[in-house]
């Protein structure tokens, strides 16, 4: 499979899908109805209130859009990683990847407000790579910031990226404080039009403007199989990231300024879970997509191919036992 995924070409995007579909299967068996959290927005409120009455008819709704999710964003990804010449070749690596890298942790393959912001945060990556090759980015810039602002809007944790996107503009653009300013509007720019919103559904009041917060550590069930998948995360992405300090000398400034706004993205996803934090994995899920662009060096780089290949295989195998004998997603 890497080395049909190694190759860049159209018809590869129909054997991912399939892959894809075979990696998530239990899924489709065992759906999975979201619960709305106080810590989500309520933009993914006003979502799941859309999708409630079929729902109900047809939970195997949910993990479809799920899967048309990931596959979207595994597909969004590879786009940004070839656009942007991260790798010395094109291929469909960093999208395997993905879609490897969301079957390894429990809850990550269920249609929730993280996966859905992941939609919109691999747009605002897009988007931050964008700046460094024009000059005039003013729009692209308000975009970048109105991407966090809807995001924040579906899940709330996810203004820990304003952050982020403030280091990506210092480290992809000149400093330029009218920029800075039009970001930092976009950002704001949901907060100005909600309680407007608010006033006009007869909704306005103290507690509906205010969003739920609460800073604490992460409360999850531990087990063998969760410290497993852990570490078929870390390994991987040791290795990629080895791979990409080995090559760095040899990349062009535009592409180390890449890979360091892809780490600051995993930092910053790190940090998620640690505001209004549950008691499940499904948040820590906004970190895939930093994760799968690393494991994609690990599965191109190594000059012994038996590497790569060993990886591989564990990963799926750990997959396919994980699922389907010892529990159902």
């Amino acid at each position: 499979m890497i080395g049909v995924f190694k190759q860049k070409t159209p018809g590869n995007i129909f054997v991912l899908f399939i892959f894809g579909i075979l990696l998530k299967l239990p899924v489709f068996f065992h759906p999975r109805v979201p619960v709305f959290d106080p810590k989500e927005g309520p933009l993914f409120r006003g979502i799941l209130h859309f999708l409630e009455g079929a729902g109900k008819s047809s939970p195997f709704i949910y993990p479809c859009i799920a899967y048309l999710l990931l596959f979207m964003q595994a597909v969004s990804l590879n786009k940004v990683i070839n656009d942007n010449r991260m790798m010395q070749r094109q291929t469909f690596l960093p999208a395997m990847s993905y879609l490897l890298v969301t079957s390894l942790i429990p809850g990550w393959n269920n249609f929730s407000a993280p996966l859905l912001v992941n939609s919109i945060l691999v747009f605002v990556l897009a988007g931050l790579f964008k700046t460094q090759n024009i000059q005039h980015a003013k729009g692209t810039i308000f975009n970048v910031g109105l991407g966090i602002g809807i995001a924040s809007f579906i899940f709330f944790p996810t203004v820990v990226f304003m952050i982020w996107a403030i280091f990506g503009l210092m480290l992809m653009r000149p400093f330029r404080i009218n920029e800075w300013l039009l970001c930092i509007l976009g950002m704001t720019a949901p907060y100005y039009f909600y309680p407007v919103y608010l006033f006009l559904t007869d909704q306005l009041s103290l507690q509906n403007i205010i969003p739920y917060v609460n800073i604490s550590l992460p409360r999850f069930q531990q087990s063998g199989w969760i410290a497993a998948g852990s570490l078929l995360l870390c390994i991987p992405f040791i290795l990629g990231a080895y791979y990409v300090q080995d090559n760095l000398r040899r990349m062009l400034i535009q592409v180390r300024k890449g890979w360091s706004l892809i780490l600051l993205y995993l930092l910053a996803a790190v940090l998620v879970p640690f505001l209004n934090a549950g008691q499940s994995f499904e948040n820590w899920v906004i970190a895939a997509v930093p994760l799968a662009a690393f494991h994609a060096c690990s599965f191109l780089y190594p000059p012994r191919k038996f590497i790569p290949l060993l990886l591989f295989w564990i990963i799926v195998a750990f997959i396919v036992v994980f699922q389907v004998k010892v529990t159902p997603w």
